[in-house]
């Protein structure tokens, strides 16, 4: 869980225990909400309200209001009154009740295996959520549609890592895109430094305007040995896009035209990027426990 959003938390006064539990769940998965904030009357009489229902909470990246239930019975079924009424007469809101089961389902997406609340998972804490990921991946293929504008690139990854940002980022560029991929033998912080390439480009980029796309860049040492191959088959121009940033172990220069987000100095998961083939499928980025690194 991010300080901030735990601070903030501690802060907000709950009705209601399983509230709070919500609220540190949608903190830990980097999920934004608000508490209560806004009230929609149900019944009134001229100008006067009679009856007002007030959801516990609003998620703006889902854009939908939550309301938490119990299994007590009775509140159940009020809720699923009120719930019902407000939808009736306000269409346009996106309103859930929820119980524990339920919540823990919603934020599965943004999780680490199945909604069970017995297993925790093995991330320590969200870097990005999956909506902080794809507003920066709306932006950055926005900015490099206008910066290519009237030109056709070629965008190349490097696999593995790469194929989630570059399949979303390409939807966002509204050019006609020319697609390869490359694949190499070594990883940042090689300290042989060496880099072999299992898969070379299909494509000839000689007088094209290409736009690497990379995951993550550590050292740069890799990305240098890569820039530096592309460079030699004479393209018109090479700019480089990388989602993460750990500009903490950078020992090469590199320059990087596009940058996602800048990460601190740890091992991060999700995304497309691995430990040890797994945790790509996580649709956030994050940081693992220190136990399952050791």
């Amino acid at each position: 869980m991010l300080p901030e959003a735990s601070a903030r938390t501690e802060r907000v006064q709950f009705a209601h225990d399983s509230e709070a539990e919500f609220a540190r769940i949608l903190d830990f998965y980097g999920i934004s909400w608000l508490y209560e904030p806004r009230s929609f009357p149900l019944r009134w009489e001229d100008d006067r309200i009679l009856e007002a229902f007030t959801p516990d909470f609003f998620l703006p990246d889902l854009n939908l209001y939550v309301e938490i239930t119990t299994l007590r019975q009775k509140l159940a079924t009020e809720k699923n009154r009120k719930v019902r009424l407000l939808r009736q007469l306000y269409p346009e809101i996106n309103v859930k009740l929820l119980n524990k089961k339920d919540y823990l389902r919603l934020v599965a997406k943004y999780g680490y295996g199945p909604p069970d609340a017995k297993k925790l998972p093995d991330i320590d804490r969200v870097l990005f959520s999956a909506g902080q990921i794809q507003r920066r991946v709306h932006e950055l293929g926005a900015r490099i549609s206008r910066d290519y504008r009237g030109k056709s690139p070629v965008a190349v990854g490097v696999l593995k890592g790469v194929f989630f940002f570059m399949a979303d980022l390409l939807r966002h560029i509204s050019l006609p895109v020319s697609v390869d991929f490359m694949a190499i033998s070594s990883y940042e912080g090689d300290s042989a430094g060496a880099v072999k390439i299992l898969k070379d480009l299909d494509l000839h980029i000689v007088k094209e305007h290409v736009l690497l796309v990379e995951d993550i860049v550590d050292t740069g040492m890799t990305l240098n040995r890569v820039v530096e191959r592309l460079r030699s088959q004479r393209p018109a121009s090479l700019k480089v896009c990388a989602l993460l940033d750990k500009r903490a172990r950078r020992l090469v220069d590199v320059h990087l035209d596009y940058v996602g987000f800048e990460v601190p100095d740890e091992f991060v998961v999700g995304y497309g990027l691995d430990y040890r083939q797994r945790y790509r499928n996580l649709p956030f980025i994050g940081t693992l426990k220190q136990e399952l690194l050791s």
